[in-house]
């Protein structure tokens, strides 16, 4: 059998297998994504949120609980004016809430605080009250032109 005679009578059944392994590989991929941004989305609606809902509307996020989606969020959409939508009316996040520590900004924190805390531990970086004494010790020396000379005791 010659490559000819395997093309065509095999060549339509390969094309078909990979344009099936490429629906699933898409769709995989689009479903990751979309997933993504759903938990991004949900670490971002926090009270104090500026949200865009399904309808066009601009607000304010009020009350939200991302655990039970089913619960209705509170928007304020003008003062005085609160609207209770369901979670997923909510569209996209357009401006962070300010003031709040998201649950982003908390795992960040925490990772920096372990590198704080091994540098402390190494020697490679000294505690805060060292470092305020120095930054005193250097402003004095700074406003004091006669201390400027005289080496530290």
């Amino acid at each position: 059998m010659d490559f000819g005679s395997f093309i065509g009578n095999y060549g339509l059944i390969i094309v078909m297998v990979i344009l099936l392994i490429f629906l699933v590989w898409s769709s995989r991929r689009r479903s990751q994504r979309a997933k993504a941004e759903q938990e991004k989305k949900g670490r971002e609606t926090v009270p104090g949120a500026e949200v865009l809902l399904q309808g066009g509307l601009y607000g304010t996020i009020i009350a939200f609980d991302a655990n039970d989606l089913d619960k209705p969020a509170e928007v304020q959409l003008a003062p005085g004016v609160v609207i209770k939508v369901h979670s997923q009316a909510i569209l996209r996040v357009v401006e962070p809430a300010r003031g709040f520590v998201t649950e982003d900004d908390f795992i960040q924190s925490e990772a920096s605080e372990e590198k704080y805390v091994d540098g402390v531990a190494d020697g490679e970086i000294s505690s805060i009250s060292d470092d305020q004494r120095r930054a005193a010790a250097k402003q004095e020396n700074e406003t004091d032109p006669e201390k400027k000379d005289k080496p530290e005791a």
